[in-house]
């Protein structure tokens, strides 16, 4: 079905046609130029189309002229909308006046709320806004640009670095950033650094502390790397150790490619549709009738109305319907276990942490089943090993 926002305003119905002359009733719509479109002939004598609702109250010269009759089976577009809306007219004034009156409402600021001051008190910070024009019931369209308001308000506020102004619907937040010297940072408790699995040490570097092993030392889970113990016996204290270790892990994931890889393909075909959201219900105003896509994708797009921190059970959806094709690649075995390779390293230093890195690969085991290629990978990957451990006095 041919389908646009100007139909919906203009309206369209869809009719059946009956009578022994109807290729002379088609031929005649066409000669006069009328709006038909989607023009299904059932039998000789029986046919469905759609046709405006100016060119419909044209058919009865036609339909005299050729014998035919003509019953009307759908009824679309925004005239019938109204004339539904009339016959409710206290109804129909009501709903306008709701959707004047959440317009109105959502053109007003409500509520101004100051973020990240701690020095400024929150009442200086409102005071300097008030003077730029921000405050509660102020219309939005009376303030100045984001950006003119921060710098206005940081010229009014010594002690700042940094002044932000967002405005989210009716909600205006006024973000500080204080100049201050940082913090401190607080003392740690002494302790070891040991190691957070077994290993073999590829680099040490003690900061702070007593090294405790050397590079190509294998150590295991739980052994001490660098001591937080300074000293011997008799006289020693006790410090934070800091540095760095690294050592070569070991792991050995199964992981399985299938020879058949299948992905979504976009084809650029596109239908676009409109809802007023009320609730739990929608009713639609755009991009009518069926997309005429055998598989496609929807990607929703939903504003709400806001009035301070309620959100109204009214608002928009925009959807965008993209039509997709399934496609199929067969891949071969060698693709297949490259595939399988980095699919396994990218598991395996997505969990060893920052900075890892694998040194050494290889291939296990390998088989071809089931249209799947499984494999045992055997990895040797450089990553940091070190843990904290409380010395107990």
């Amino acid at each position: 079905m041919k389908s646009s926002f100007l139909l919906s305003l203009r309206g369209y119905v869809l009719i059946e046609v009956r009578g022994g002359r109807l290729e002379k009733l088609i031929n005649a719509l066409t000669e006069n130029r009328m709006s038909v479109w989607d023009i299904r002939i059932v039998d000789e004598s029986h046919a469905e189309l759609y046709i405006v609702i100016k060119d419909f109250f044209r058919l009865r010269p036609l339909l005299k002229e050729t014998g035919c009759r003509v019953h009307v089976r759908m009824r679309h577009g925004v005239p019938f909308l109204l004339d539904k809306l009339e016959k409710r007219k206290i109804f129909a004034i009501g709903i306008i006046g709701f959707v004047i009156g959440l317009y109105m409402l959502s053109s007003v600021v409500w509520q101004v709320r100051v973020e990240g001051n701690e020095l400024i008190s929150t009442q200086q910070v409102l005071e300097a806004a008030k003077d730029q024009g921000i405050y509660k019931l102020q219309w939005k369209y009376k303030l100045k640009d984001a950006d003119v308001l921060s710098r206005a308000m940081q010229g009014e506020l010594p002690g700042t670095a940094w002044v932000g102004v967002e405005v989210h619907g009716t909600h205006i937040v006024i973000k500080i950033v204080e100049a201050t010297v940082p913090e401190k940072q607080p003392l740690l408790n002494p302790r070891h650094l040991v190691a957070s699995k077994s290993a073999m040490v590829s680099y040490i570097l003690a900061e702070k502390g007593r090294p405790l092993v050397k590079a190509n030392t294998y150590v295991k889970k739980g052994d001490i790397l660098i001591s937080g113990i300074l000293g011997d016996e008799v006289n020693h204290q006790t410090v934070v150790a800091s540095g760095e270790v690294k050592g070569l892990v070991w792991y050995t994931p199964k992981v399985e490619v299938p020879l058949v890889q299948q992905y979504k393909v976009y084809t650029g075909e596109v239908k676009e549709r409109s809802y007023l959201v009320v609730g739990s219900r929608a009713l639609q105003l755009t991009g009518y009738g069926k997309t005429g896509f055998e598989q496609f994708e929807t990607i929703p797009d939903r504003k709400t109305l806001q009035l301070g921190k309620f959100v109204l059970p009214v608002g928009w959806l925009n959807e965008r319907v993209m039509q997709v094709n399934i496609a199929e690649k067969a891949m071969d075995p060698v693709e297949a276990k490259k595939l399988g390779m980095e699919a396994a390293k990218k598991e395996i230093l997505a969990s060893a942490g920052k900075d890892a890195k694998v040194v050494n690969e290889k291939i296990l085991h390998e088989k071809t089943e089931n249209g799947k290629v499984y494999m045992e990978v055997h990895l040797e990957v450089e990553e940091s090993i070190t843990q904290e451990q409380p010395i107990v006095p």
